[in-house]
């Protein structure tokens, strides 16, 4: 006899280990997931705020500041669908003097969200490889309470931390195009119910890339330190987990299916999230079988440094543990 599949709604951003998921191509067991192609920055505001999804792809450090603060509404499951060297995407002004991450001190520097994962790995790697804290920078933030992570988490400035508000009728594309910013950490201009910004820097001419070669200060980084940074995870409603203590382990088993359909398919998948030309032949030797790989087993080290971030940039009040976040059957995955 045929059982009734449990029907979930799914969150996730389309990009090529999720996108099987999307389309149906790759389904998970004993569950039919109803997916929603949504933008990462709408997602995690929509999730945080209203709870819209049964599963969704979930921002790290949001993750982590809420569960410092007391009981979630989810269980997240070791899957990690998007990764950068983030700090390789800071962009200065093009008639800037500055040449090098020590001239970023005391300057104005744009940030769609202070508290958001590529945010806090691109000024942890600011201080910790290139001795700039975050207090000796004047931020600007683009997001409103309203419509932020950091609206549905009780952000609050860190302690020395000059944080601006801009205002809601501009935005950090056309703050530097007037030269009103110096620089901007990373620039979010798609199209979504979040972020404001839409002038395409890139063609404007108006800046230029920090690390003028991204690639080689991104296999830089991760030569010395082993570490591909992730910046998001997936979490599904905690009352489904405990409910169906499958269910977190039959979904990691999907997306693990899907991340090996497109690899089995093309090397190009291998490169799918190496926009910054990780896998070159010098590097190419030194990594782990699957430098995208899922599992916490896999990972441990870099959500643990990312959790050591979240705690000593003043965004949460103490370093929360691997164990409160995942699922207690994925933990040895």
């Amino acid at each position: 006899m045929n059982r009734p599949l449990l029907p979930l709604s799914i969150a996730l951003s389309d990009n090529a280990y999720t996108r099987p998921i999307i389309d149906g191509a790759v389904t998970a067991q004993a569950v039919e997931l109803l997916p929603t192609a949504v933008h990462p920055s709408e997602m995690f505001w929509r999730q945080l705020r209203f709870g819209d999804f049964d599963i969704s792809e979930m921002s790290m450090s949001s993750l982590l500041i809420a569960t410092a603060r007391g009981a979630v509404p989810w269980v997240a499951i070791p899957v990690f669908t998007s990764r950068d060297f983030f700090h390789t995407r800071v962009m200065v002004a093009r008639n800037s003097s500055i040449a090098n991450p020590a001239e970023l001190r005391g300057k104005r520097v744009g940030v769609p969200e202070y508290q958001q994962t590529a945010a806090i790995w691109g000024r942890g790697v600011l201080q910790h490889e290139f001795g700039v804290h975050p207090r000796e920078i004047n931020w600007f933030m683009e997001r409103v309470p309203a419509r932020s992570h950091a609206g549905a988490t009780g952000f609050k400035p860190p302690e020395g931390v000059r944080i601006n508000q801009i205002a809601a009728t501009t935005d950090i594309g056309e703050m530097l195009v007037r030269g009103e910013l110096d620089a901007t950490l990373l620039y979010l201009a798609e199209r979504n119910l979040v972020d404001r910004s839409h002038i395409d820097l890139a063609a404007s001419g108006v800046v230029r890339p920090l690390f003028s070669d991204r690639a080689a200060e991104g296999r830089r980084y991760f030569a010395k330190t082993g570490i591909y940074p992730i910046n998001h995870t997936v979490v599904l409603r905690r009352a489904l987990a405990e409910k169906h203590p499958w269910l977190a382990l039959n979904l990691y088993a999907a997306f693990i299916a899907a991340k090996k359909s497109v690899r089995d398919r093309t090397e190009a998948g291998l490169r799918a999230h190496f926009d910054v030309g990780l896998l070159d032949e010098k590097t190419k030797g030194t990594l782990a079988a699957d430098p995208m790989a899922y599992g916490v087993t896999a990972a441990r080290r870099v959500i643990e440094t990312i959790a050591d971030y979240v705690h000593e940039q003043g965004l949460a009040p103490r370093k929360v543990g691997l164990e409160e976040i995942f699922a207690p059957n994925t933990l040895d995955l």
